[in-house]
């Protein structure tokens, strides 16, 4: 132990950064590069899953607020289209794909969130904690899932080889593995269900809770079966029917939920205090066309409404703007007052802010909704499974399932609205269309999936691309002459780090991994609909 520990605090390179490691164990009361195998104990391993937890959520009490910035607001927020950008430079809007935003993403997981998870996983290994183990072996494929996501091919197998290069591995191989990985770790929980681990509450999102761990590993890898469904259907359906089978997340009670505090707070308390991006116009078409209540939990109404087009007998004062505005525009219209902000608990500087959600059961019957349309044993009917879906969904932020009409929500034929005299995006209504084509009703589903994911914006992101749904308005510019404004970037482009201090890694993964130049034009391997 005393080797492995020293040899990666002080022998981990990626793209040439070395990894502060008095800086991730801090709670510590000791020199990390003295520990001894003897030093590690069941006292000492809860400290290590803590902020193995914490990191890839950009949520410790440093250095997290700038990569959260970088890494998922100036990208996946606005590819998911729930904000658009206020600040004149943010370009990232327009489909520019900033080279220095996004490697201070890459080395954010790199430098933190992903050594704090080795260590994790390696420690329970070496010292016996088989149930510990497999908890961190489910979480080390939760945090790498989302970075894969972004840019495809990545470090993986070979991350903290201690060598200057590190090999890229593609990502159907890291999917493959994630499975293996995922079945291992779930055959673990089950043999150890109605118990607790010893890492109580440093285990931030289920104190330790073994079925929470089983329901959430199932979960997760009902979320990875149904992202491959469109390039391997066997492999999405062998591991979709057995996550369902084992026991995915049905009730709220279920969701894994990171709680914040004054030292690790939802990041979003910070950003928003700089007041560079506001509500998209697609968030105001959908929600206010369904009369949804879930605006209030949501966003803030604007400090300057428009009610000429609210919805007659409704006050909806919450207005969006559409993305991909020209840095003229955003420089001489205040879209910071005609737009709504997030809504307050998202808005108070030096406040915890609200908990951070990483799965919620609503997404488990909407991904269970998808399985039955495309013939998997799924426990119930796409229909039964969408509008229950809803229901989980407006149950977790409070809401009785009536919309703003007080009109039962699920039955509602209520759709989208034209924003700005836009033609309407999308029509597609709340109530399931059993009459309509599979297509149709995957348009539902991936739609009502994408308002209860907010604000996981990666997540609905890489559902856009997935899936090609929710339809949603184009943009009004691109800057990238690549990506037209009736397109999405389908990936992250590597940095100019990786590039100058991981070379050959970094050019073998495009000639040999990548299945295309190094454009966010290039479709990751899952991404294989259309």
């Amino acid at each position: 132990m005393k080797r492995s520990i020293t040899r990666f605090c002080l022998g981990l390179v990626l793209g040439g950064f070395l990894l502060g490691c008095t800086d991730d164990f801090t709670e510590l009361n000791t020199d990390p590069k003295n520990f001894t195998e003897d030093a590690v104990t069941a006292a000492e391993y809860p400290l290590f899953v803590k902020r193995a937890l914490y990191t890839p959520n950009y949520m410790p009490f440093d250095q997290a607020r700038g990569p959260f910035q970088l890494g998922h607001s100036l990208f996946s927020d606005v590819y998911a289209n729930y904000f658009a950008t206020t600040a004149p430079n943010f370009n990232s809007d327009q489909f520019e794909l900033v080279g220095g935003w996004l490697n201070g993403a890459y080395r954010y997981f790199y430098q933190r969130a992903a050594p704090n998870i080795q260590l994790a996983v390696d420690t329970a290994e070496e010292q016996g904690f088989t149930l510990e183990n497999a908890m961190m072996k489910v979480w080390k494929v939760y945090a790498y899932h989302r970075v894969t996501d972004y840019w495809g091919p990545i470090p993986y197998s070979n991350f903290g080889n201690f060598e200057t290069e590190v090999p890229y591995d593609s990502q159907e191989a890291i999917y493959n593995d994630f499975f293996v990985t995922l079945a291992d770790a779930i055959t673990v929980l089950k043999a150890n269900t109605g118990g607790t681990s010893f890492l109580g509450d440093n285990d931030v999102i289920f104190a330790g809770d073994v079925d929470s761990w089983l329901k959430f590993a199932n979960t997760l890898r009902l979320r990875l079966a149904m992202r491959v469904k469109y390039v391997d259907p066997s492999l999405s359906q062998s591991n979709a029917e057995a996550a369902i089978a084992d026991g995915v997340m049905l009730s709220n009670d279920d969701n894994a939920v990171i709680g914040t505090d004054l030292n690790f707070t939802n990041s979003y308390t910070t950003i928003t205090q700089w007041g560079e991006f506001r509500m998209s116009a697609d968030m105001e078409s959908v929600l206010k066309g369904y009369q949804d209540p879930r605006v209030a939990t949501y966003y803030a109404p604007a400090a300057s409404p428009d009610a000429t087009d609210d919805p007659a007998g409704v006050e909806f004062p919450y207005e969006g703007m559409r993305n991909g505005q020209t840095a003229e525009s955003k420089a001489t219209t205040n879209f910071n007052d005609l737009a709504s902000n997030m809504a307050g608990p998202y808005t108070l500087g030096g406040d915890p802010g609200p908990a951070w959600t990483v799965i919620a059961a609503a997404e488990a019957y909407f991904l269970r909704a998808e399985a039955a349309l495309d013939g998997y044993a799924a426990g119930g009917s796409a229909e039964e499974l969408y509008n229950q879906g809803i229901v989980q969904s407006h149950l977790q932020h409070g809401y009785d399932g009536t919309n703003l009409s007080g009109e039962d929500y699920v039955s509602s034929a209520l759709t989208p609205v034209a924003i700005d005299d836009s033609p309407v995006a999308s029509s597609v209504p709340v109530a399931y269309n059993a009459a309509g084509s599979p297509e149709e009703q995957l348009e539902q589903i991936i739609t009502q999936k994408w308002i209860a994911l907010w604000p996981d914006s990666e997540e609905a992101y890489a559902e856009r691309r997935r899936t090609g749904y929710p339809r949603l308005y184009n943009r009004l510019n691109s800057l990238n002459p690549n990506i037209a404004v009736d397109e999405i970037p389908r990936r992250m482009t590597y940095t100019a780090t990786e590039y100058a201090d991981n070379t050959s890694a970094t050019e073998d993964a495009v000639n040999n991994l990548l299945g295309g130049p190094d454009l966010g034009t290039t479709k990751l391997w899952w991404d294989a609909k259309n």
